[in-house]
């Protein structure tokens, strides 16, 4: 419900509120300002309201040029999240939305970029016309004032410039197209699909992100568009003299007589974005810092279905379940950074990833660690560590697909908290649901749920874990294969002692076995999949959460990673 949306995530709702509030105050503002200020009056008489449109949405692509780069700034990140440790964890979970806050700023500056872009235009085709005409109106007369030697307020001066050759000559007009086609770029390459298949393509397209920043920066130098001066106001305000200027006497005499004078307005963009650009530079050389430090390769392990397993050792490396790192391989791509789920628990003495081959970068990847063990560098942990898992007396755990990865180092934690008796473990039954279409990706994760399942069965805890494999996708080879071994101990797909399921959980069913089973219990709800999915669980723990406080209740967190 939206209200337990607004419980969990206020301090997201309050961001969001603030970024809004903020825009609309900006925009608003502005647009009044240069709407109705009296220098503008003569600038107004040629451009009309496009002029308040472009300075409006020139505010607010500052202020969310500033931002853009904050939500990325992974190091300063961690920092708050360590600073605020004694905050409420709902509190630091939020820093975990940092990537759909980015995202937001930047669907924010390609609107407002064509907002401005759509007003510009108009701006040039004014300019344009107010250059061309040959009366005497208002427009037509401060279009020629460049000729009397006065200051100009009309950047086209010639009849034969086009609206083109302004945009691919001057400042303003070549670092706009620059900056809009960077930034075009920058969206286009990472919408979901390429991130996922072309990682690489995003990886570096973004980096144009340099491109952009350094052109917002001289964008505005050359000050194009321009302003009556405040002394040529005291001298020849346009409310008492705007009228004289198109019906000008030859031998004039009245305070009028004057021509106004004008003057650019500032470039105002680096203001804005200098202290995000020093903070990124910052981060940036941290990172550079971080990755140097050296970082031992302790075991390779090739899994089936091309399945990469790295257990790696670094000086001070220290983590909490549920977390990530970056990884590069200098002898595959000095500048290429990918993220990765640590599949490992705290209570070991390495971290481990799984690399599954999914692209350019993570084939040759796998194809050089077969051959030899390269050099690799690692920034992170990252992220906010998924302890809330050990908070319930009864966790129901679901992966969907490679969103099981986390649980690996999950489930590894939870059977070392417990065999070791740690107070802060809670937990006394977890419920499994793993759900693929097909466990060839994840035969890692299969050998890790066996070893799990011998361990408990020899220390006589093998009930502590119940799970169940739902294969989604499935043929019709495995299902006579499974008609063929129905009666066996084990499972013909994934040889553990629980049995594979066809076809997807129901999950009505699913809660009510685990509310009769625990009566009066509180229960976790933990999914790390997709969307639709997490819609349907949390329906369902709505569904059969108890009235009665000293009843059954279901909690559902989704984990972000």
């Amino acid at each position: 419900t939206m209200g337990n949306w607004l419980v969990n995530h206020w301090f997201s709702a309050a961001v969001l509120a603030a970024w809004l509030g903020i825009n609309i105050f900006l925009f608003t503002y502005y647009f009044l300002f240069f709407d109705r200020d009296e220098r503008y009056f003569y600038t107004r008489a040629i451009l009309g309201s496009a002029l308040a449109w472009a300075r409006a949405s020139a505010k607010c692509l500052n202020f969310n040029s500033m931002l853009i780069l904050l939500p990325v700034c992974r190091n300063l990140l961690s920092f708050l999240r360590g600073t605020c440790s004694c905050c409420r964890r709902t509190l630091r979970k939020q820093l975990d939305h940092n990537l759909t806050f980015h995202k937001l700023v930047a669907y924010a500056l390609a609107l407002l970029t064509a907002v401005h872009t759509i007003a510009h235009l108009f701006n040039l085709e004014r300019y344009n016309q107010s250059q061309q005409a040959a009366d005497s109106s208002l427009p037509a007369v401060l279009s020629k004032m460049h000729l009397q030697g006065s200051e100009w307020l009309n950047p086209i001066h010639s009849n034969q410039t086009t609206v083109e050759y302004v945009a691919f000559t001057t400042i303003p007009g070549l670092t706009g197209v620059i900056i809009t086609l960077a930034l075009i770029l920058m969206v286009t390459s990472s919408t979901e699909f390429i991130r996922r298949n072309y990682f690489e393509l995003f990886w570096y397209t973004h980096h144009l992100f340099l491109v952009y920043f350094a052109g917002l920066v001289i964008h505005g130098i050359a000050g194009l568009v321009r302003g009556q001066t405040e002394q040529s106001m005291a001298e020849v305000h346009p409310y008492d003299c705007a009228e004289y200027l198109t019906q000008r006497e030859q031998n004039c005499t009245h305070s009028c007589c004057k021509d106004p004078e004008f003057g650019s307005i500032p470039a105002e963009s680096w203001k804005w974005v200098l202290a995000p650009i020093i903070l990124y530079v910052f981060e940036r050389l941290l990172r550079v810092w971080r990755a140097k430090q050296k970082v031992v390769v302790k075991k390779v392990v090739m899994h089936p279905a091309r399945v990469l397993e790295l257990q790696m050792q670094k000086k001070g490396f220290c983590m909490e379940v549920g977390q990530y790192i970056f990884v590069n391989c200098p002898a595959i791509s000095a500048l290429e950074w990918h993220p990765f789920t640590l599949t490992s628990a705290p209570e070991e003495d390495f971290f481990s990833i799984h690399i599954r081959a999914a692209g350019d970068w993570t084939e040759r990847l796998i194809n050089t660690f077969q051959l030899e063990t390269p050099r690799v560098e690692v920034d992170g942990p990252f992220g906010t560590a998924s302890e809330d898992v050990f908070q319930y007396e009864v966790a129901m755990l679901v992966g969907a697909g490679i969103g099981v990865t986390p649980f690996a180092s999950i489930l590894k934690s939870i059977w070392y908290k417990f065999q070791q008796g740690d107070q802060t473990l809670k937990t006394k039954k977890i419920y499994f649901y793993w759900l693929c279409r097909d466990t060839g990706a994840f035969a890692w994760f299969n050998d890790l749920l066996a070893s799990l399942e011998q361990k408990m069965a020899e220390s006589g805890k093998a009930d502590f874990l119940t799970y169940r494999l739902f294969l989604t996708g499935w043929d019709t080879s495995i299902a006579n294969n499974v008609a063929l071994h129905f009666d066996t101990a084990t499972d013909t797909v994934t040889g553990l002692r629980h049995k594979t399921i066809f076809g997807r959980p129901m999950w009505n069913t699913e809660f009510a076995a685990v509310a009769a089973a625990h009566p009066r219990s509180v229960v976790g709800v933990f999914l790390c999949g997709p969307e639709a999915l997490a819609k349907s669980l949390q329906k369902s723990c709505h569904q059969h959460s108890s009235l009665d406080p000293r009843k059954v209740k279901f909690y559902f967190n989704k984990e972000n990673f």
